[in-house]
């Protein structure tokens, strides 16, 4: 199917989704995970007014930077934050979804003049094979974190475990927006969570209808990559 199918299609869903949670589809963003995507397919989705592009690699990100240099684009960071790597991505990113630990974000903090904008990973199905801080982690963090001033956490990202009823996912979109909820009550300075980066290709129905405000997708965008 072409892509412009692939966007009205997806498009349609949210605001279905939308109305079932009584949520206002303004407030839902989409964000196009451009891994192993070639040109062509990226200024398709730029042409049909996807502004916001999300990068896995920082390498294979700096290749798409070039061919696109409009600054209306926003790109966010993804992928798995390489501590050696993170001074590249935060000259050459918007915002990084993927701060998966108290180090990363010192990282941060030690290298930036300003405050800068960052989601929070959270491992929320706590899966030895995914990166990011368990709840209780994040939660005994909290104090710390709010003394490195010049991180300003203003999202929590997450990738459930993957179910083919993808009604299994709800309970961890559910506990991501309570979360947000319960950092938000803590009142500290520089937390203050507004945005759910949660919902992929195969359940972002499901993660509206819970709370998301972004969307990260690829496959139900820009078709099923080449092996």
């Amino acid at each position: 199917m072409p892509i412009s199918d692939n966007l009205d299609l997806i498009r349609e869903n949210i605001a279905k989704a939308c109305a079932r949670s009584r949520r206002d589809p303004g407030r839902v963003r989409l964000l196009a995970v451009c891994k192993d995507q070639g040109p062509e397919k990226i200024r398709q989705v730029l042409d049909l007014g996807v502004r916001l592009l999300g990068e896995n690699k920082s390498q294979e990100a700096e290749a798409h930077m070039r061919h696109f240099p409009e600054k209306s684009i926003e790109w966010h960071f993804i992928g798995n934050l390489q501590k050696n790597k993170i001074n590249r991505i935060l000259n050459t990113f918007r915002l990084i979804e993927s701060v998966d630990g108290v180090k990363a974000l010192e990282h941060i903090h030690k290298r930036v003049d300003q405050p800068i904008e960052v989601y929070i990973e959270i491992n929320i199905g706590e899966e030895k094979s995914k990166s990011g801080f368990t709840i209780e982690g994040l939660k005994k963090a909290v104090p710390y974190i709010a003394s490195l001033g010049k991180v300003i956490v203003s999202g929590l990202m997450t990738m459930p475990p993957y179910y083919e009823d993808t009604e299994k996912s709800r309970p961890y979109f559910a506990r991501l927006r309570e979360l947000g909820d319960e950092i938000n009550g803590m009142g500290v300075a520089n937390m203050r969570v507004a945005h759910l980066s949660m919902g992929m290709s195969h359940d972002y129905e499901v993660a509206v209808e819970e709370g998301a405000t972004l969307l990260r997708i690829g496959t139900a965008l820009f078709g099923r990559r080449k092996p």
